[in-house]
C-alpha cells in the first residue's frame, strides 16, 4: 500500500502485512501512522483484510460539523496509539459504495476491525476518554 507522511508529503509504498512493524517516513523519518490513513475502495479491504494489528475507521464527511469537531480527537489517538492501532478515514461522500456496504446512516461512524472482522461500531463524535476506552477494548 502507498502511505502519504504528513510531514513531508513522501508517498512511501508499503506491504500492509508490515504496519505493525512501526513504519517511517523513508524520507523525514516521521512515523506513518501517527496520523490517520485516507481509504478509499480499493484501499480499504486490503487493509482490512492483511492488517497484523486492529483497525479503527472513521466514517466522515467534509460538511459535517460533529466530524469536523471530532477529527482533531481522532487523529491525538492516532499520535497516541498508532503504534497498536491503524487510524483510518473514510469520507463518505467520495466513497459512497463503502458507506452504502457497511450501512452508515449517521457520521461520524467509527467501525472497528481486528484480523478482518467488524467487532464494535459506534455511532457519534465520541469524548476523548470514550474514543481511548473503545481503543482499550481493541488492545485487550
Amino acid at each position: 500500500m502507498l502511505l502519504k507522511c504528513h510531514e513531508c508529503k513522501t508517498i512511501n509504498k508499503l506491504p500492509t502485512e508490515k504496519l505493525n512493524l512501526a513504519p517511517k517516513c523513508g524520507s523525514c523519518s516521521t512515523s506513518l501512522l501517527s496520523y490517520p490513513i485516507d481509504l478509499n475502495g480499493e484501499t480499504f479491504k486490503d487493509i482490512i483484510e492483511k492488517s497484523p494489528i486492529p483497525i479503527l475507521i472513521d466514517f466522515w464527511a467534509v460538511w459535517c460539523g460533529p466530524c469536523k469537531s471530532f477529527a482533531p480527537i481522532f487523529t491525538n489517538a492516532a499520535k497516541k496509539f498508532g503504534k497498536k492501532v491503524i487510524f483510518c478515514k473514510v469520507d463518505t461522500d467520495a466513497e459512497p459504495t463503502l458507506a452504502s456496504q457497511y450501512q452508515i446512516r449517521s457520521i461520524p461512524t467509527l467501525i472497528a476491525f481486528k484480523n478482518g472482522i467488524e467487532t464494535n461500531r459506534v455511532s457519534g463524535a465520541l469524548p476523548p476518554l470514550q474514543l481511548e476506552g473503545l481503543i482499550n477494548s481493541l488492545l485487550y
